[in-house]
């Protein structure tokens, strides 16, 4: 690993420590909310303190054994140095085991120090001056990093020169942790040598923990402080400079020809993702980006490329050729972003009201919400839209949806109509029309809530329950069915799907849906035909489609969507109508939850009840909806975010509610997307949720910390927590999303995905905790609430298989390299 490397890990640590200030730290994923859920409450918040020390405990515990694994042929080797066939020179020993016997005696007595405080703990119990002690002794880190490059280099060299060298380094044996049965990893040197590079900065997360779940009266607070304050004030003398972050990029428009469309899209260039403004004229498609000019000067734009609209088509793939490759980032840095920018609306809400907005902070903080929101609009878009010059090179764009890859489609074929000649720009001309681009523009700026008005509308968070009822207008008798999207984080997602209506001109499909929004402002209708004849199939992009029909939006107004009673409405799309009726319930309202007043049944019914009932370990309903999803579901596309129809699922709610004899038979002829909406209902109206009102404090406080091994030992400790039937249920649910995101590349659900489903249905605030902590359901809160919850969930998910019994056995849970 190269020295600039390493420097670059520890200005990842520096670039994220706000470090004295407690009440909102943006840079994590989550605020800390000690102060609003442990404030007056010293025994949970004394339980979180404990779980932080003991998981960093096992991972220094685990530091020490690498250290010690490290140091054991260093005796051998310095042995051999002096004899006549030595192994290593002095001077080489002592340049790649530089420090290494220091760092291991200061871990080593911090340790054993800190061990017998964790076991015999309780209120009175004070850590603080061994944390402080520990970052006093930093100062051998700044000696080992300064030879760390060196330290590498040598042992690489002795290693080609010194064949036993080369097998000593290549295979050292790791002890593992006394609870582990003596378990030994192995390892290489050259990974051993990384360590304590990594572990300074493990310190500084860990300081940052234990400051969030220590009282500020307590005495470990000013120790702890002070032990934080040394180790960032390290950390900075290792490299005082840290790269600038990167500035968002904003960019705008077209010309007298007549402008006929434009808007910001994502161009796959050269295997990167650039933002790029397209202008589609009467007569050519213009691509250009926003040039860098001095401060002050006009702006203007820089033609990339542009096509005649002669010559432009729309390329399709034959069965050997294939896109080429792109870059898509992992889903928890997507789900990252999302909760940054969740987070910082909620501070610059805090920011306005406390200084009526006149704060040099909300500036501040717009521009990093800026930076975030338009890196998520860069890399969220995933549907290929190509574009080919008959005469020279294909293109290649990146959209968020089918409904605006067919809008730009349908614009250009609608120009393309008319007698167009080739035009051919001279340079002056092209010079000038893109000159032109900047007054011409309809489109102003990147669609980022930063750029939009504080009067806007932040979006409705909750459920929009649309019944689609029937479509008009078609010419021939088709087989069709709709589709319907909404707008989250600026991108659109599809959330419901109706039954294909076939061989008929007036389709009547009066299906309701239950669509989840998170700040969405806009419902967008597709009605495509269905084709069933594979000789007819469309290859677009190398995927098969169906035939857009029409298709249209509807703006979710407020005021008219959030009345009782149902909004009747019509979109007409390309003389196509569809007819719709919506109504939105509130999040606040739509997962209330009530205990069931039946005797029976199994909706709204505790578990322990419906289990013991059953004598069954995880309820019925459950078992049978996980079968049948993975019998034949697992391949649907959008299993479990597509809806199912509201009248299926009710049907399925009443039969299992009755313990009907039909159920099986039910199952297996129902639409697959209704049971899947059915386990998710099921979930949904618990009386409490299935991961309890009273540890979800306590999820989201463990969710929020930054020691990897704290974490888990946290997360463990409140599996363990769950009454029995509520964790193998959970543990049943559990193997069964990681089954059905193996099927990601043919169904589209990946861990994410699910997580985002079921998080905010397994997971949420009791309302005596939600009033305790004075919580509003305001968007930006909520949404912030709810991204921690689906990172409770993606934790688990992306964990190696978690054992009932295991848990139970009251171990730690730690990997073997944390």
């Amino acid at each position: 690993m190269e020295e600039d490397e390493v420097l670059g890990l520890l200005d990842k640590v520096l670039e994220d420590e706000d470090v004295f200030e407690y009440e909102m730290d943006l840079e994590s994923p989550f605020t800390p909310m000690d102060h609003r859920m442990f404030k007056g409450d010293s025994e949970k918040g004394l339980e979180m303190k404990k779980l932080v020390l003991s998981g960093f405990l096992a991972s220094e515990e685990i530091y020490i054994n690498q250290l010690e694994t490290l140091l054991l042929p260093m005796k051998p080797l310095k042995a051999t140095a002096t004899t006549s066939k030595p192994v290593l020179t002095l001077e080489q020993i002592d340049t790649i085991f530089f420090m290494i016997q220091d760092i291991f005696e200061i871990h080593k007595e911090f340790y054993d120090a800190l061990s017998p405080n964790i076991q015999q703990w309780d209120e009175k119990v004070t850590v603080g001056h061994l944390f402080q002690k520990l970052a006093s002794q930093l100062g051998v880190y700044k000696a080992f990093v300064d030879n760390y490059k060196v330290a590498v280099e040598t042992a690489e060299k002795c290693s080609q020169a010194n064949i036993q060298f080369q097998k000593i380094s290549e295979n050292l044996k790791v002890k593992g942790p006394k609870e582990s049965k003596d378990c030994t990893t192995n390892a290489t040197m050259e990974a051993l040598l990384y360590k304590p590079i990594d572990r300074v900065t493990r310190s500084t997360l860990v300081l940052h923990d234990l400051l969030k779940h220590t009282p500020k009266d307590h005495p470990d607070f000013p120790l702890l402080q002070d032990a934080l304050r040394i180790s960032q004030n390290f950390l900075s003398s290792i490299n005082e400079e840290i790269d600038p972050r990167r500035t968002a990029v904003t960019t705008p428009k077209g010309e007298v020809r007549q402008l006929v469309k434009d808007g910001f899209l994502v161009e796959l260039s050269e295997g990167t993702r650039k933002l790029r403004h397209v202008f589609l004229f009467t007569d050519l498609l213009l691509c250009a980006k926003m040039k860098k000019t001095a401060v002050g000067r006009h702006q203007q734009y820089e033609c990339k490329w542009y096509i005649p609209l002669a010559d432009l088509s729309f390329q399709t793939l034959d069965e050997s050729d294939s896109l080429p490759h792109f870059q898509t980032l992992p889903e928890h840095e997507i789900e990252e972003m999302k909760i940054k920018i969740s987070a910082i609306k909620s501070e610059i809400q805090k920011e306005k009201k406390a200084l009526k907005g006149q704060s040099r902070n909300v500036d501040r903080l717009r521009k990093k919400m800026n930076e975030q929101e338009s890196c998520l609009l860069l890399h969220s878009p995933d549907i290929p839209f190509r574009i080919h010059n008959k005469h020279g090179k294909s293109y290649l764009f990146l959209l968020s949806s089918d409904y605006e890859r067919s809008e730009w489609r349908e614009s250009i074929q609608k120009l393309q109509k008319k007698d167009l000649l080739v035009c051919v720009l001279s340079s002056v001309e092209l010079q000038v029309l893109t000159g032109s681009c900047f007054k011409l523009r309809t489109v102003h700026n990147i669609p980022v809530t930063s750029n939009k008005d504080d009067e806007e509308s932040p979006g409705l968070n909750g459920f929009l329950h649309v019944i689609v009822h029937k479509a008009t207008g078609f010419k021939e008798s088709a087989s069709l069915y709709c589709t319907l999207e909404v707008d989250s984080f600026g991108y659109f997602v599809s959330k419901a799907k109706t039954r294909v209506f076939r061989d008929t001109t007036e389709p009547q499909w009066n299906e309701e849906f239950e669509i989840e929004l998170e700040g969405s402002q806009c419902l967008r209708v597709l009605c495509y035909e269905k084709c069933y004849d594979k000789s007819k199939l469309n290859k677009d992009d190398n995927e098969i489609v169906d035939k857009i029909m029409g298709k249209g939006q509807v703006q979710l107004d407020p005021q008219t969507v959030q009345s009782k009673n149902w909004h009747m409405d019509v979109i007409e799309m390309n003389g196509i109508k569809v007819e719709f009726s919506m109504k939105f319930t509130s999040r606040d309202l739509s997962l209330k939850r009530t205990l069931s007043k039946k005797q029976s049944g199994v909706f709204g019914v505790k578990i322990c009840v419906v289990t013991k009932r059953e004598r069954s370990k995880v309820p019925y309903i459950v078992r049978q909806c996980i079968e049948e999803v993975e019998k034949r579901g697992i391949d649907e596309v959008g299993i479990y975010r597509i809806s199912g129809v509201a009248t299926d699922i009710q049907a399925l709610k009443a039969a299992f509610d009755t313990n009907t004899k039909d159920i099986l038979m039910m199952l297996s002829d129902m639409d697959i997307n209704a049971i899947a909406g059915t386990l998710k209902l099921y979930f949904r109206e618990l009386p409490e949720p299935l991961l309890t009102d009273r540890l979800y404090p306590a999820f989201m406080e463990g969710i929020a910390l930054s020691d990897p091994a704290a974490k888990e030992n946290c997360m463990m400790h409140l599996l363990r927590s769950l009454p029995d039937p509520n964790l193998i249920t959970f543990l049943t649910l559990l193997e069964h999303l990681k089954r059905v995101a193996e099927k990601e590349p043919v169904n589209k659900m990946s861990l994410h995905n699910l997580a985002t489903v079921f998080g905010p249905t397994l997971l949420r605030p009791s309302e005596s905790e939600s009033n305790k902590a004075n919580i509003t359901l305001a968007s930006d809160i909520w949404s912030h609430d709810v991204m921690a919850q689906v990172q409770v969930l993606l934790y688990y998910m992306q964990h190696p298989p978690i054992s009932f019994a295991e848990l139970k056995k009251n171990t730690l849970y730690f990997t073997t390299d944390v």
